[in-house]
């Protein structure tokens, strides 16, 4: 399996590497894993940018010094700060319609049994009115990680977000960013690896450890 290390300068750059690993994995068969610090910003899903209030959102990012930036993947806004970490696994298909649900769940389990090693007891599950709502999200305390899918005809890219620290400045930034999206939101809602009393030192080696599971890693740096 090969696992990605380092990051980019950048948004673009970072999700321009992250289309490269779907493509390579495709074209390979071998799986890979990335996890890494996307850096200080707030991204807003599609449905995000449909909204009537898209343009007061942006600003309000701006406002809390979040640089609001668009990501191609579903759901809606999350922030980032510099300790947000991102993660991904990507791996080979047979067909795009197969091994959904299979891939949810063991990315799931991946991560509850990497918080475990900080620990932190978290399980699967998330409060009403959470940041980026979904089926497949993760919590202690609060809402810590989401995950979402992206399939092609030849890999699928399980990836998510956790929320390592800084909760109050992330709950701050998103109530004020989703009202503006007519979206319901609790700040309340919003968990941390730290505030969950989580080693957050320690977190992005046992998450990476987590997703490689087994295999055999070869290292590749950016």
């Amino acid at each position: 399996m090969r696992v990605l290390r380092e990051q980019t300068d950048s948004p673009d750059a970072d999700r321009a590497a992250t289309r490269r690993l779907l493509d390579s994995v495709g074209e390979t068969g071998e799986p890979a894993v990335r996890v890494w610090a996307p850096g200080r910003q707030l991204a807003f899903g599609r449905r995000d940018a449909n909204s009537d209030g898209y343009e007061a959102a942006r600003e309000a990012a701006r406002e809390h010094g979040f640089p609001p930036v668009e990501r191609s993947v579903g759901g809606r806004a999350v922030a980032y700060t510099e300790t947000t970490l991102a993660f991904a696994r990507v791996t080979p298909v047979e067909g795009v319609r197969t091994g959904l649900q299979e891939r949810y769940d063991a990315m799931v389990a991946d991560v509850v049994d990497a918080l475990a090693a900080v620990g932190v007891a978290a399980n699967e599950g998330e409060p009403p009115d959470s940041f980026c709502p979904g089926d497949h999200s993760v919590s202690a305390d609060g809402k810590l990680a989401g995950i979402a899918q992206r399939v092609t005809k030849d890999a699928a890219l399980t990836s998510g977000v956790l929320v390592v620290d800084d909760r109050d400045e992330i709950a701050d930034v998103l109530a004020d960013v989703y009202p503006k999206l007519g979206v319901p939101f609790d700040p309340k809602s919003v968990g941390s690896v730290a505030t969950a009393g989580g080693d957050t030192e320690r977190v992005r080696d046992e998450l990476e450890r987590a997703l490689v599971g087994d295999e055999e890693v070869d290292v590749e740096r950016l």
